[in-house]
């Protein structure tokens, strides 16, 4: 069984999703430290204009807090901006928005106070846009786990049964293949390439990378929006 394991990211991009398309269960690492100015709590969208980063409000306590306890500061309207630079600023005249329009602007319409359940809800829209059924387990409901680094992802990925864990390029400088080993699990890299595509307020621009998941969703469209995020994907030599 191949697992993959990510941070939660709110609004996630392509990258993300396509992990979570490669792998039999994908372990959302909730319980690791919340990254300041990392992808947990922010990603961009794509307006006419260029990319507009949204960035969803969280109360500063210490470095050291987990993901899984952070919470979100609601005494900023982030919910009513980030609703509306969705809709008006960006996606009203994509091509496939009214079909996508009540599920993705509805996570605004609830009241959230913790970022891990907020991140976790929007990956599951943009999951469920995809036709992507992969199961999604919180590494926090697994248990306890004494290891570190690659050590901690060894014991993750040995307790759900892994037989391969599927990381991220980002991670080759880190991930210990050897560590992996000791727990009977294989490693393999992702190696994804970002597909191109039309964005609707784009013709005859620069085409905008690495924006957040439901940009292909609205833009391509159900039927053809897993297509295009498997298109760069190099064939497996075995079948």
């Amino acid at each position: 069984m191949r697992v993959a394991m990510h941070q939660p990211h709110y609004l996630p991009w392509l990258g993300l999703i396509d992990k979570v398309d490669q792998s039999d269960l994908f372990v959302v690492l909730d319980q690791v430290q919340y990254e300041r100015r990392g992808w947990q709590n922010r990603n961009y969208v794509a307006a006419k204009s260029g990319p507009v980063l949204l960035t969803v409000p969280v109360i500063q306590r210490n470095r050291g807090e987990r993901i899984l306890d952070k919470t979100i500061d609601n005494s900023h309207p982030w919910q009513e901006k980030h609703r509306r630079t969705l809709e008006e600023h960006c996606y009203r005249g994509a091509p496939f928005w009214p079909g996508f329009r009540e599920g993705i602007l509805g996570l605004y319409e609830q009241e959230w106070e913790n970022l891990a359940d907020l991140a976790m809800a929007t990956m599951r829209t943009a999951l469920d846009g995809f036709g992507i059924r992969t199961p999604l387990v919180r590494a926090s409901e697994l248990g306890e786990f004494p290891g570190q680094k690659s050590e901690l992802l060894a014991q993750l990925a040995a307790k759900v049964g892994a037989t391969t864990m599927l990381s991220g390029d980002g991670a080759r400088g880190y991930v210990d293949a050897g560590v992996f080993s000791r727990y009977g699990v294989a490693v393999e890299w992702q190696e994804f390439r970002h597909p191109a595509y039309t964005q609707h307020h784009r013709a005859g621009e620069e085409f905008l990378p690495r924006m957040a998941a439901l940009d292909l969703l609205v833009n391509a469209g159900p039927a053809d929006a897993l297509r295009v995020l498997r298109s760069t994907r190099t064939p497996d030599p075995g079948g």
